[in-house]
């Protein structure tokens, strides 16, 4: 969802460090011994998106596995690939069209991990409004946040109805995405986190109904990833660090109340709201269980609707942007 800088950021600015980690038995004994330093650039401010890195941190197994990780959320929401193909950070979370975009622009980036192995994105409107189906979009007024992707997803959805971008009117609304439907500005947005606007929209009473981009003419996606730079592909810590993930993403799925818990420990303690804990329940059943597994003929499939949409000029060979780690 986020636009793509043409100049890259050559240090990171007002970043907000996420890195103090529980003293677990497990890291005790382990601290005499030295840990590889791995920087991880977050796509956003810390939500629960990013839990089973986080529970990974809390409950020592990135240490387990010699690893010291540092999180970082970054100044700019846009530059963290950029940093990670310029070396100066290790790992990136990001998504997986932006990605492939990023790839056709030539950067040296690859698909290590899946975060969130569901689409978030979609199309809200008030429950209580006029709109029921698709089709009732004809000559509304539809926000978004930023341009590119999202007006791809609505114009495909639009065609599932035998509509056209034409037959709506386009308003950008930066972020304010359910402000601008309660105000009556807009009569639906694109571009909705359905684990975080639904959520919003719920809390203030104004319930909303969603219309899920898989559900309507999108083949499905993986909204969170994580990537590497192709030039560190073989660093053994890579491989590492999805290990020591994946044992994060089995221990919230198994104690989630007890995770929850791990997440709001510290400075993210600020996080425990209504919000975020809405956002955690309905975020739970979207993780990778296999974060390091790839599902190759799903990302072909998506690469090609990207081109077939003009997104991307070229998809090139699987393997030079997307991998299993070894």
């Amino acid at each position: 969802m986020k636009k793509i800088p043409m100049i890259l950021s050559t240090a990171l600015i007002a970043v907000m460090v996420c890195t103090t980690s529980s003293a677990s038995s497990a890291t005790s004994a382990s601290s005499a011994i030295a840990k590889e330093k791995v920087t991880v650039l977050l796509d956003w401010f810390v939500n629960p998106d990013h839990a089973p890195l986080f529970v990974a941190l809390e409950r020592g197994y990135f240490a387990d596995h010699g690893l010291d990780v540092e999180f970082i959320a970054p100044s700019n929401p846009n530059d963290p690939p950029k940093l990670v193909a310029a070396g100066k950070a290790d790992i990136a979370v990001s998504y997986q069209h932006q990605h492939q975009m990023q790839i056709d622009q030539g950067l040296p980036l690859v698909r290590i991990a899946t975060l969130v192995a569901t689409p978030l994105n979609s199309l809200v409107v008030l429950a209580d409004g006029p709109i029921k189906s698709l089709a009732d979009l004809k000559g509304k007024t539809i926000g978004y946040s930023v341009g590119g992707f999202e007006t791809i997803l609505l114009k495909v959805m639009l065609e599932k109805v035998g509509l056209g971008l034409s037959d709506v009117k386009l308003v950008n609304v930066n972020f304010s995405l359910s402000p601008s439907l309660f105000t009556g500005q807009v009569d639906g947005v694109i571009g909705a986190f359905r684990n975080f606007e639904l959520n919003q929209m719920e809390i203030e009473k104004r319930p909303g109904r969603a219309f899920y981009v898989e559900e309507n003419g999108i083949p499905a996606y993986d909204e969170l990833i994580l990537i590497a730079s192709k030039a560190n592909i073989n660093d053994s810590k890579l491989r590492r660090f999805v290990d020591a993930l994946e044992e994060g993403v089995q221990y919230l799925v198994n104690h989630p109340t007890e995770s929850w818990e791990l997440f709001i420990k510290g400075e993210r303690k600020t996080l425990d709201d209504e919000l975020n804990r809405r956002a955690w329940r309905d975020t739970l059943s979207r993780f990778a269980l296999r974060p390091g597994a790839l599902d190759q003929q799903r990302y072909r499939r998506f690469a090609k609707f990207l081109q077939e949409q003009g997104t991307v000029k070229n998809v090139p060979p699987l393997e030079s942007w997307a991998v299993e780690l070894r």
